[in-house]
C-alpha cells in the first residue's frame, strides 16, 4: 500500500487508478478534496455512477453486495464510497467487508473513509485485502510546524504571493481549521485580483477561527512557548471548554513528568517507552524538564488540585484567570509560583 498526502495525490492520479483509495485521518476537508480528486480521475476512465454507504448497524450489506454484482453489457462502471465508523468497524462490520472486497472488480472502484487505523486494524483481513493496489491518503490536519508549507502550498495553486507576516498570520488565527482556512484565502483571492497577498490586506479580511484541542495547550505548556500556551487556552475558553478536562489533562502530564524526572537522565529513555509517551513528543518532555526541576512540578500539582476544587465549587468562572497565571508561571519557571493564588 503506497501512503501519499493529499497534496501528492494528482501526480498519482495521472499516473493512473488503483482499485481501492483509503482515505484516513481527522480533517474533513482533506477528504472532501481528497475524495474529489479521486472521483473527478475516475469519470475521465468511464466511472460514471457513484454510490455512498455509511458502515454501522444499519447496513444493508445485500444492497451493497448486489450492487456489485449489476454488471451487465451496458452498465456503467461505478465509483462506491464508504465512511467505516469512528473507532473502526467491529467484528461482523469486518467480515462483511472482506466479502465485499472479493467482489471489487475491475469496473469497480473502492473509496474507504477512516478517521484512523489501528495497528489491530492493519492485522484484520479486510484491511489485509486491501494492501494490493491501494492508495492510503493521509487526511490529518496539519499541526502548527506542518501548517505553513500547507499554506504556501494552496497559496501556489491559486497564483496567490504571500509574505512570511501574513502566512504567520493566517497560520496563527486559522490553525486547526482547514476549511476557514481554504475560505479564507478564497475570499483574499477575490479581494485582491493581482494575487498579492500583504500583512494589510490579509488583516482586513481574517478572523480568529482557531480550532484548538487540550494538547495544543499541553504542548505548548511543555515546549515553555507561553504567548502560543496563552493564545489557545483564551480560544479554548471561547468555545467553552471544560476546565475539570483541562486540569485533569495537565495533571496527567506533570505526573508523567515527576516520573521521569525521578529517574537518571540514562534511564529516562526507558521510563517513557513504559508510560507510552510518543516519540514525536518526548523532546517536549525533554525540553519541559530543563525547565521544571521537581520542587516546581510539585508546586504545580498543588496548584492543579486547588483548582479542581474551585470548579467543583462552580468557580469555574474565576479558574480561568489561574489558569492563564499558571500556564505563564509553568512556560516561564523564573516568576514565583507563590505569584498567585486560587
Amino acid at each position: 500500500m503506497t501512503r501519499v498526502f493529499p497534496e501528492q495525490l494528482s501526480a498519482h492520479l495521472n499516473n493512473g487508478l488503483r482499485r481501492y483509495y483509503l482515505l484516513v485521518g481527522n480533517d474533513p476537508l482533506l477528504h472532501q478534496e481528497s475524495q474529489q480528486s479521486v472521483l473527478a480521475a475516475a469519470r475521465l476512465q468511464g466511472f460514471n455512477e457513484h454510490h455512498s454507504f455509511v458502515i454501522d448497524q444499519h447496513t444493508d450489506w445485500d444492497s451493497l453486495f448486489s450492487a456489485c454484482q449489476a454488471m451487465s453489457l451496458f452498465s456503467q462502471r461505478q465509483v462506491f464510497t464508504l465512511q467505516l465508523p469512528d473507532n473502526g468497524p467491529n467484528a461482523t462490520q469486518a467480515a462483511q467487508l472482506v466479502v465485499l472486497l472479493s467482489l471489487i472488480h475491475d469496473d469497480l472502484l473502492l473509496i474507504i473513509h477512516a478517521s484512523k487505523i489501528t495497528k489491530a486494524q492493519e492485522n484484520s483481513a479486510w484491511y489485509k485485502a486491501l494492501l494490493e493496489n491501494s492508495l492510503l491518503i493521509t487526511c490529518h490536519t496539519p499541526d502548527h510546524q506542518q501548517l505553513p508549507r500547507w499554506v504556501q502550498q494552496r497559496c501556489r495553486a491559486m497564483s496567490l504571493e504571500i509574505d512570511d507576516p501574513s502566512l504567520r498570520l493566517l497560520c496563527y488565527y486559522y490553525e486547526g481549521n482547514l476549511l476557514a482556512l481554504s475560505q479564507a484565502l478564497e475570499r483574499l483571492f477575490l479581494l485582491w485580483p493581482d494575487g498579492v497577498l500583504t500583512l494589510p490586506r490579509v488583516e482586513e479580511a481574517v478572523y480568529d477561527a482557531a480550532v484548538f484541542t487540550p494538547y495544543h495547550w499541553i504542548d505548548a505548556l511543555l515546549a515553555g512557548k507561553s504567548k502560543r500556551a496563552l493564545h489557545v487556552l483564551k480560544q479554548l475558553q471561547l468555545e467553552d471548554h471544560e476546565p475539570i478536562i483541562l486540569l485533569r489533562t495537565l495533571q496527567r502530564e506533570i505526573m508523567i513528568l515527576l516520573d521521569v524526572q525521578a529517574k537518571p537522565i540514562d534511564a529516562r529513555r526507558a521510563t517513557m517507552d513504559k508510560l507510552r509517551v510518543w516519540q514525536n513528543r518526548r523532546q517536549l518532555y525533554t525540553s519541559a524538564l530543563q525547565r521544571l526541576d521537581r520542587i516546581r512540578l510539585r508546586q504545580i500539582v498543588h496548584h492543579l488540585a486547588a483548582l479542581e476544587i474551585a470548579v467543583k465549587k462552580d468557580f469555574s468562572a474565576e479558574c480561568w484567570p489561574a489558569l492563564h497565571s499558571l500556564s505563564v508561571l509553568i512556560c516561564q519557571p523564573q516568576f514565583p509560583i507563590g505569584l498567585y493564588h486560587v
